[in-house]
């Protein structure tokens, strides 16, 4: 295993370019098997959760080619039986069984892994499929879907927004026959950037009132060319970096329409930016001020801002508050946290504006935290990706050397994290565990 070893207590500065979303570019991935012609993407992420997901494109029949950031996918041949080799490393493989239902009519599905942040169940995603015809049998290692005929189009009602659910009734859709509505769908970039991808592969969408997706489904789909959104979690984590050490760093390529929420919140504290033609620039001119915030679907502040955030506000003047919405197991990494010298207190209730979907449940989903407090290095053991981000802050905020243990959790989520981290002027190595 290896871990990184970061020295701390120094201002970054530099520039810093964004990679593409991972987010998007796995579900631009899964939807090319919808057609049998190619779907080039470009500016596609090469990191571990990209090469995840095009196993599982390997695993039902398609081919890839790269040529750097771009990836050719062709679907060549279908598995023969239901397909059994998707991948259990990360929930993409859901997204496949609405392609694979459309394509052979049965598919088998792993229980599947991903960040530790909470049950994040499937439950959405099930409930889309039957009431587009298909049947689910659960099993002890995971789940069957078969579609004895073509899916058919059907009113979707999610009980929440979940980006997951929203992605599998919007590719159970294209293809199925007749209508479909989904209402209180995720609106997140990456959903938007699924449409336009489908649209352009010769899908019939549109998007209503609200959070409404209208779909009218085609006989088939052709291949297209696309190029994959900027990464705006990533682009909200080096502008973590660059305030929580007071240095200064400019995110080429940072989309300020999709992050208007979190440059609030940086102008709150009393950070700063500057939004210029081809990225944003982030800076610290004052001591930080403590604030209430609250995570939330697009286009609220995303609960995948909230970790690298709150160790930012470890830093600032007073209380903070923060709510989260999203995932009642979000704040697993606060006791490692503590253990750096951070003050913060969990609770159960919502201190939020309003009661969540998580009020009355034994979930310690809202934060208190009182700054500023030093923080001093640690080894610590990441528990996910933005916790370890996270974490990477922390230990540029604390004196002394850190220690970061599961760092395949930062290889999975960000692209080429170290050489962008050197290139800020960031003291760190990769070492093996038995050297640390």
């Amino acid at each position: 295993m290896e871990a990184f070893r970061i020295a701390g207590g120094q201002p970054v500065s530099g520039s810093v370019e964004l990679s593409g979303a991972k987010n998007a570019a796995s579900k631009m991935m899964i939807a090319s098997l919808l057609t049998d012609e190619s779907v080039v993407l470009h500016n596609v992420p090469r990191q571990r959760e990209t090469r995840i997901t095009e196993e599982i494109l390997h695993a039902v029949g398609s081919k890839t080619q790269w040529d750097g950031h771009t990836l050719t996918a062709t679907f060549d041949h279908p598995a023969k039986s239901a397909v059994r080799g998707l991948s259990a490393k990360n929930r993409v493989s859901v997204l496949a069984i609405a392609p694979m239902l459309h394509r052979m009519g049965e598919v088998y599905v792993p229980l599947v892994d991903g960040d530790r942040i909470g049950p994040r169940p499937v439950d959405w995603h099930v409930m889309a499929l039957e009431k587009m015809g298909a049947r689910i049998e659960e099993r002890e290692d995971g789940w069957v879907a078969v579609a004895s005929k073509r899916l058919q189009g059907a009113l979707i009602e999610l009980p929440y927004p979940s980006v997951g659910a929203t992605e599998t009734a919007i590719l159970s859709g294209v293809l199925a026959e007749g209508r479909t509505m989904i209402r209180n769908g995720a609106i997140e970039p990456e959903v938007q950037e699924l449409l336009k991808l489908l649209q352009k592969m010769g899908a019939i969408i549109e998007m209503g009132a609200g959070r409404e997706i209208e779909i009218v489904g085609v006989e088939r789909l052709h291949g297209c060319e696309m190029t994959v959104l900027p990464d705006a979690i990533e682009a909200a984590s080096y502008a973590c970096i660059a305030l929580g050490t007071k240095g200064e760093v400019f995110v080429k390529d940072a989309v300020h329409d999709h992050m208007m929420t979190f440059l609030n919140a940086v102008r709150r504290i009393g950070g700063e930016y500057e939004v210029l033609p081809d990225g944003i620039r982030f800076w610290s001119p004052r001591p930080f001020q403590g604030l209430k915030i609250e995570t939330d679907t697009h286009p609220g502040f995303r609960t995948d801002w909230q970790a690298p955030f709150v160790v930012v506000l470890t830093q600032a003047e007073g209380t903070s508050v923060v709510h989260e919405t999203v995932y009642e197991s979000r704040f697993g990494y606060v006791d490692m946290l503590r253990d750096m010298g951070a003050d913060i207190t969990l609770f159960s209730n919502c201190l939020g504006e309003l009661p969540c979907r998580f009020n009355g449940g034994n979930y310690k989903h809202s934060a208190i935290i009182n700054g500023p407090t030093p923080l001093r290095a640690a080894s610590i053991v990441i528990p996910d990706i933005r916790a370890g981000l996270g974490f990477v802050i922390a230990a540029l905020v604390a004196d002394g050397t850190t220690m970061l243990r599961g760092i395949e959790h930062l290889d999975r989520g960000y692209e080429r994290l170290e050489e962008k981290l050197l290139g800020l002027g960031v003291h760190l190595d990769r070492v093996n565990v038995q050297e640390a």
